[in-house]
């Protein structure tokens, strides 16, 4: 059986793998997003480590630590976010693969192609919810002229 030999399959084949296509952009706007917030954490804390090699004050020594060890909390779930991002990105271009090929050819993976999308949208909410996590961390940080919390 020749590949594409059907011009109507090939297009409803691309259309119905179009329709993933639009998570995989709400994908790479996240991680622009959390990487963007990622850059800016370990920003801070290479400014916090720089100023606490050069401070002989115990007090800010030890608030330093304290916020590095925040903005080490915040890093992780930030890379949790980005490794969940990647996995549903792969996973969707999978769904993209496998329903193009399912349409367009005798390959049987409409299971597949639904369970590597139900994967995709849950790695998307487990991104989701570690950019949430990280985002209330560093809310937490901030103390609005309130004495800090020890």
């Amino acid at each position: 059986m020749a590949l594409f030999t059907d011009p109507s399959s090939v297009t409803h084949g691309i259309q119905l793998a179009v329709a993933p296509v639009f998570l995989l952009t709400a994908v790479s706007g996240m991680i622009a997003a959390v990487a963007g917030r990622l850059s800016r954490i370990i920003d801070r804390a290479r400014v916090l480590e720089d100023r606490l090699k050069q401070s002989s004050d115990p007090d800010f020594a030890d608030t330093a630590r304290q916020e590095l060890g925040r903005l080490r909390q915040r890093g992780l779930i930030a890379n949790g976010s980005i490794a969940c991002l990647t996995l549903c990105a792969f996973l969707i271009g999978l769904t993209i693969l496998l329903l193009f090929l399912g349409e367009t050819t005798g390959f049987e993976g409409n299971r597949a192609a639904i369970v590597s999308f139900m994967g995709g949208v849950l790695c998307f909410m487990l991104a989701l919810a570690c950019f949430l996590a990280e985002t209330l961390l560093a809310t937490q940080i901030l103390n609005f002229g309130r004495p800090p919390r020890r």
